[in-house]
């Protein structure tokens, strides 16, 4: 286990170097003068090329690069116009349109959004695996035909319609809820998970359709197998079978897609942050990329690709586990 654990955490290293590349390389090779964006239409030639000169874009772009990864590793110092200001590591620059250091803008977008995957994946995964286990085991049955349906529902219905339907009938109608406002976790836990719990809501009767549908499929191909036949005949009950042997086996492709959802859910946020009004990374990496403050941009991106490449590797160790047949290679 140490050695796959040090071959994975190197692997990830040089993923996130060659994800580090691309993203510098597309939006900064990118068409537009960045100088003349940043600075309005109503600069003068020489205000655009003090701004210029200022963000260092006169630089070749391997020496900008290597600048940015000095930011990343050992800080970096930066000219703010009439200041020099550090950026401690690890520094993802500043920002064009605000000079707010890049890191402390995603730090205080990171806990909205990670509150609000973390806590709709939890619900998600409950909800979907626990579908899909009952599905399995009523299979034939008219309650088996139902939950099918629901989930094919699910999967068919965008995130901003039952956002919508949830927040007339649950906020306005019924008023069961809070229209969703986000409330740090430190200030106060419950109002933390009372406010977002609509949001929570939306994403998992949205995802658990995914994982209610891989679950049934994986359980009775699970239960098709022969040691689950040998069980049977040996008269062990079928709530054990399910509950200790099949669902082992049927566990693992959840973990493989609860990874690349977990990155695909964090980086793509913009709908679901819009929609419930919560100032999430999602929403500001939109006005980023309309202010073309590519810092923001790339630093945004740089972080969603290392929470992409983590839940992978963590995602491997516990396919792992619930696998013993996986070989860790």
């Amino acid at each position: 286990m140490t050695g796959f654990l040090l071959r994975r955490s190197a692997g990830a290293l040089v993923t996130l170097f060659v994800i580090s590349v691309i993203i510098y390389l597309v939006f900064y090779v990118a068409p537009g003068n960045v100088a003349q964006i940043t600075c309005g239409p109503r600069c003068s030639p020489g205000q655009v090329q003090q701004v210029t000169e200022q963000l260092r874009l006169d630089d070749p772009l391997y020496v900008r690069y290597w600048h940015f990864l000095q930011g990343i590793f050992v800080g970096q110092d930066y000219s703010t116009g009439t200041s020099v200001e550090h950026c401690d590591a690890p520094c993802l620059g500043l920002s064009y349109q605000s000079d707010r250091q890049v890191t402390q803008l995603i730090l205080t977008k990171l806990p909205v959004t990670g509150s609000l995957v973390l806590g709709a994946m939890v619900m998600w995964l409950a909800l979907g695996v626990g579908t899909g286990v009952l599905s399995a085991w009523r299979r034939g049955r008219v309650s088996e035909r139902v939950l099918t349906a629901v989930t094919l529902a699910g999967t068919a219905t965008p995130v901003f319609v039952i956002g919508l339907l949830l927040m007339i009938v649950v906020c306005g109608q019924l008023r069961w809820l809070p229209f969703p406002q986000y409330v740090p976790f430190t200030d106060d836990p419950q109002q933390w998970a009372w406010n977002l719990l609509l949001p929570w809501l939306c994403l998992a009767l949205i995802e658990a359709a995914k994982y209610a549908r891989l679950t049934r499929a994986s359980m009775l191909e699970t239960l098709a197998d022969d040691h689950v036949r040998t069980f049977r005949a040996y008269g062990v009950g079928e709530r054990s079978i399910i509950g200790k042997h099949a669902l082992r086996g049927a566990v693992a492709p959840v973990i493989a897609m609860s990874a690349n959802d977990f990155g695909s859910m964090f980086g793509g946020a913009v709908l679901s942050e819009t929609l419930f009004g919560l100032p999430g990374m999602g929403r500001e990496l939109v006005l980023a990329v309309k202010d073309v403050d590519l810092p923001v941009v790339v630093g945004m991106v740089l972080v969603t690709g290392f929470f992409v490449v983590l839940a992978n590797a963590v995602a491997d160790v516990l396919y792992a586990v619930a696998d013993r047949r996986v070989v860790l290679s």
